[in-house]
């Protein structure tokens, strides 16, 4: 059912934005329910380490807080919206006002900008279910500092006994002329990740099987022996239906033998003791780099407790 809500009015107050939603004879916003409109717009690419900073913060938060809200940052191109950082923005809230302390967050910004000049604000998030009318009063402020920002809304309590994750736009509404009010339409959300957040994804994956719900960081042979035994899993697939091809049982598909091709061709071709003798030149490369390593840190460590005495 849609909402009419006052447009935004704000007061400086130290380093807090104040917004009031009883404020008289400024035009409505309006916020419908998301399941009555189609989704639209650009397609927002989440990527796991924001959603675990997201979820830090909410376990974080001050003492009879019910949410947290913080600003997304990210890239921007014509199709999509890449959601790559994040950080919490300290507030306040009441039944008829919310306290923003943006000072915070302009600073933080500009923190981040250092590090990472790539990164531009895209919108901000809240956690919980749906949108409140002091989210689309906070909106009207990002609004200011972003190009059509979105809003992400997680849900860290489970209320429907998962994370729910949904993002909206925010899109004008009304008769020229007249009022005109602010809809908020969902989009479509994708998780994405880099190739050294899946390592930490894996890991966490894994400590859902263990009764402690603990799992430490495998060694650097442990995980080649965990990547061989796949390879060699995947290897004894496709001998498998090689052979059934061959015998008839399975009816070839030529787009799986292109592929097949492919995979061969791009193999170099070496005979066996070739391969062992450069594989074994490898690991001699490697045990003495690690041991010239080890042995330089002893070194350091000796000389740390001679300067001591």
């Amino acid at each position: 059912e849609c909402q009419a809500l006052a447009r935004l009015v704000f007061y400086r107050e130290k380093t807090h934005k104040i917004w009031s939603k009883n404020e008289p004879g400024l035009p409505p916003l309006v916020r419908c329910h998301p399941f009555l409109m189609s989704v639209y717009g650009p397609v927002v690419k989440i990527h796991p380490v924001v959603l675990a900073s997201i979820g830090d913060s909410y376990e974080r938060r001050n003492e009879g807080a019910s949410r947290v809200i913080g600003t997304l940052l990210g890239t921007i191109d014509k199709h999509s919206v890449e959601v790559t950082n994040c950080f919490s923005v300290p507030h306040n809230e009441s039944e008829d006002e919310v306290a923003v302390d943006m000072e915070f967050a302009k600073n933080m910004y500009e923190l981040h900008k250092r590090v990472s000049p790539s990164e531009v604000i895209i919108g901000w998030y809240a956690t919980g279910f749906d949108i409140t009318e002091h989210s689309v009063l906070i909106h009207e402020y990002y609004s200011r500092e972003a190009t059509n920002p979105i809003h992400l809304t997680v849900d860290t309590a489970l209320q429907s006994g998962k994370m729910n994750i949904r993002a909206y736009v925010s899109a004008q509404m009304g008769v020229p002329g007249k009022t005109v009010g602010v809809m908020f339409t969902p989009l479509s959300v994708r998780y994405v990740y880099y190739d050294t957040e899946r390592i930490g994804v894996d890991l966490l994956q894994r400590t859902r099987v263990t009764p402690s719900r603990t799992k430490g960081l495998t060694s650097d042979l442990s995980q080649v022996a965990s990547s061989a035994s796949r390879v060699q899993d995947m290897l004894a697939t496709v001998l498998s239906y090689i052979e059934d091809v061959l015998s008839g049982k399975v009816t070839a598909d030529n787009s799986v033998g292109r592929f097949l091709m492919d995979l061969v061709n791009k193999v170099p071709t070496i005979s066996a003791e070739d391969f062992e003798t450069m594989l074994n030149s490898n690991i001699n490369d490697l045990l003495m780099v690690t041991y010239l390593s080890n042995l330089t840190q002893a070194q350091i460590a000796l000389n740390e407790k001679l300067v001591l005495l």
